[in-house]
């Protein structure tokens, strides 16, 4: 590759870097292109996959200030490029190697914080946003009716002692 093509490349790989929430280092080794291609379909809404020359990911990752281990650089290597949900996006690398296990996870990148393999699987292990956020709204919904309940109870009883105080009144009144 001429010294232009590598520098356009490099330029391209740190604006994928630094556009991204997060970044999955894979090895395709064995996949077949028909694969790839259905992985790529699997993570359109989500991430970008591209195949990636180890050297100018290592520079690109320098210039974008990401930190990435030089074990995850060694082999033919891909990225996954997060622009969406990163718990979707390691859902469906996780899947995909699953269903085939050429593809190896090596590590990523969330947030300019490095990732493992295991973490990267920790990662797909999660709900997904929506149901997180989900389950949080559902806790403060419960927690202010817990509150309103406890402002409302004092009242509720008072207003039950002073109708029994009148009610124990009449009955006295009558009886008298």
């Amino acid at each position: 590759m001429a010294r232009p093509d590598k520098a356009a490349a490099v330029a391209e790989l740190t604006d994928a870097f630094r556009e991204s929430n997060a970044a999955v280092l894979t090895e395709y080794r064995g996949l077949t292109v028909a694969q790839l291609k259905t992985l790529r379909r699997s993570l359109s809404g989500n991430a970008t996959y591209a195949v990636v020359k180890n050297t100018l990911t290592a520079i690109a990752a320098k210039e974008a200030g990401v930190d990435i281990a030089d074990t995850d650089l060694a082999g033919p290597s891909a990225i996954a490029f997060v622009t969406g949900d990163p718990v979707e996006a390691a859902k469906g690398l996780r899947d995909f190697a699953k269903a085939n296990p050429a593809l190896v996870i090596k590590g990523g990148v969330l947030d300019g914080r490095p990732l493992t393999s295991d973490e990267v699987t920790k990662l797909a292990d999660l709900e997904s946003r929506e149901v997180l956020l989900a389950k949080v709204a559902g806790a403060m919904k419960a927690k202010l009716f817990q509150a309103a309940y406890v402002f409302t109870a004092n009242t509720a009883q008072a207003a039950r002692v002073i109708d029994a105080l009148r009610q124990k009144q009449e009955s006295e009144g009558a009886a008298a």
